[in-house]
Order: structure tokens, then C-alpha cells, then sequence
């Protein structure tokens, strides 16, 4: 994004991606897995300022929250790719309506609205586009966990879908800096890639 162009508030909906406690907290199921991720650490309280101003001009923040839905004998439903990287998930973790499947504090009273997802982007399967249109949102920011899963996975998913399409680079995190670095550059093919401070200076 070049410095200098505005963004209208109102219209602009700000899409936090997995911000969730069983992700990030050192009491949540990927911790308890010995997967954590530091980078992914800072991003809370910088998406918080993110979203209070964008919903202070006027526009929209919404979030996306991994679950793991349980089958009839309350087992999560977990896909042989997740499963096969993350073999320490048990019943409970990401579930519905759970405290790991939850927002980290960090965001709380600031999402206008959230959508369960089952797989990377936060468009699959769920009612985000509707969302989206109902509220008159034409340009969408995308930031949260991880650079190279959900948040390219639904940054092509908006682009596709004709929306503005922005990148908030330090908004976002994967497992490693180059891997974050490398989606971020691919990224700038469908969006435009800015960071968090020039996103707010740009707010009409």
C-alpha cells in the first residue's frame, strides 16, 4: 500500500485469523504440544490497536476461530493432514464454545462478529462473505496466525472474491521468519501488503 492512500472506514473490515487461546496461550492445546511460536506472541496487543481504530472510524472487525467439531462420541473431528502435524490434539482442544477455542483476552470487546472455520481459509464453509456484504464492506485487512496457513489461504480467497484486499505484515506470524517473509512477498501478487501503524495512518 503507497503511502498516502486512504482507506474508507466504513466500508473496510478488519479479519483477524485464529487469534484463539488454544494457539497462543501457554495453558492451550498447542503449548501443551510444545508448539509455540513467539512471533505470534506480540501480535495480540498490536491487532487490538488495529481494531480500535479501525472501529473507531467506522469500520468492522471480525474473527475466524479454528474449531475442532466433536462426532457423535465427542471425539474432535480432526483431517489426516492436521492430525499427522499435530498427532498431540485430544478431545476438547478447539472445541466449540471452549475456552482454547475463544479469542485471546487481548481482542475481547472488539469483534463485531465471528466465524467458526474448519480448514485454513476463514471464507470455507462459513458465513464471513455474507457478513461481509450485508454490512457493505468492499476492502478487507487480514491479519492474525499463521502468515503462510489461514491468513494467505483467505487473502486469496477475498481476492477471488473482489474485495480490497490489504495485508497487515506485522499483524501476522508463522512457525519461522522466512517462511513469514516468503508468503508475505507471494502474498503481494493478489494484495497489497502494508503493516499495522501505516493501515491506522491511513483511515479516512
Amino acid at each position: 500500500m503507497n503511502e498516502g492512500t486512504r482507506i474508507d472506514g466504513p466500508k473496510t473490515a478488519l479479519v483477524v485469523i485464529d487469534l484463539q487461546n488454544d494457539f497462543l496461550d501457554p495453558k492451550g492445546a498447542y503449548a501443551r504440544g510444545g508448539d509455540t511460536n513467539p512471533s505470534a506472541l506480540r501480535l495480540p496487543e498490536r491487532v487490538a490497536g488495529v481494531a480500535r481504530a479501525l472501529k473507531a472510524a467506522g469500520g468492522m472487525v471480525l474473527a475466524s476461530q479454528f474449531t475442532l467439531w466433536p462426532d457423535a462420541a465427542g471425539e474432535p473431528m480432526v483431517s489426516p493432514h492436521l492430525l499427522a502435524l499435530r498427532p498431540y490434539l485430544k478431545k476438547g482442544d478447539f472445541a466449540p464454545g471452549s475456552w482454547g477455542q475463544a479469542n485471546v483476552d487481548a481482542l475481547a470487546g472488539l469483534i463485531d462478529a465471528t466465524v467458526s472455520k474448519v480448514a485454513y481459509s476463514a471464507f470455507f464453509n462459513t458465513q464471513l462473505d455474507w457478513v461481509l456484504r450485508r454490512a457493505g464492506i468492499d476492502t478487507v485487512a487480514v491479519c492474525g496466525i499463521v502468515t503462510n496457513g489461514g491468513v494467505a489461504s483467505t487473502v486469496r480467497d477475498a481476492h477471488m472474491r473482489d474485495y480490497r484486499t490489504l495485508v497487515l505484515g506485522d499483524g501476522c506470524a508463522a512457525f519461522g521468519e522466512e517462511r513469514h517473509q516468503t508468503s508475505l512477498a507471494d502474498m503481494r501478487n493478489v494484495a497489497e501488503v502494508t503493516d499495522c501503524a501505516a493501515f491506522i495512518r491511513s483511515l479516512a
